[in-house]
């Protein structure tokens, strides 16, 4: 068994509708009131704020897959836990770290079959930490975005130790998920309000 770390022109384009929700709207004050214990305990203990979010895949033997358990077929996000939420919706962290794993896991059965490289089986493993304070705008020194991100595949293969970790330079070289949260791309956000001002148009006069 091999296990191995990674620490950290087409354009592909996804979509996602934004739900209002089938519950019942939330009102200011009902996520206030979620959130306002949350905030007081964080500030009383730092160190309750700081949590681990993980995911994993299973490498496909005879595809070029990586088989990411969600839990969901249809998924919905939501606010984690940590920040008042349910828990019933998926947090948008554990999704990047999700496409983290399967970006990897697919990029790699690729590059090992390039390679004629045989990997009988193997995880992928994301984990990145998060400090909530940040977020929920309890401590401003708090990063808001993860602190840091661990990759890790353990395969279950013959190949020589130089063969593995060849497979994995290539992995990490060419994972396009891995690379954009390594090297930050520009990102510019827009916006368009129906019946409103778009954000990029200059104040009406008064």
């Amino acid at each position: 068994m091999h296990a191995g770390n990674i620490t950290f022109d087409d354009k592909l384009r996804h979509e996602a509708s934004i739900d209002p929700g089938q519950g019942g709207k939330v009102t200011p004050d009902e996520i206030r009131a979620l959130q306002a214990p949350l905030k007081a305990r964080y500030r009383e203990k730092p160190g309750a704020a700081e949590v681990t979010l993980r995911a994993s895949g299973r490498i496909g033997q005879d595809t070029l897959t990586c088989k990411v358990d969600t839990g969901r077929a249809l998924v919905e996000a939501g606010l984690h836990p940590a920040t008042g939420g349910s828990g019933l919706a998926a947090c948008s962290g554990d999704m990047l770290l999700e496409a983290l794993v399967a970006c990897a896991g697919v990029t790699l059965t690729a590059v090992a079959t390039s390679l004629g490289v045989t990997v009988d089986e193997g995880t992928v493993t994301a984990e990145g930490d998060l400090d909530f304070r940040g977020t929920l705008g309890v401590d401003r020194e708090a990063p808001v975005g993860f602190r840091e991100i661990r990759l890790r595949f353990a395969l279950k293969t013959g190949a020589s130790e130089e063969q593995v970790a060849k497979l994995l330079t290539l992995t990490e070289r060419y994972c396009v998920v891995y690379q954009t949260l390594r090297h930050s791309p520009g990102l510019a956000i827009s916006h368009a309000a129906q019946g409103g001002v778009s954000l990029e148009d200059p104040a009406p006069e008064p």
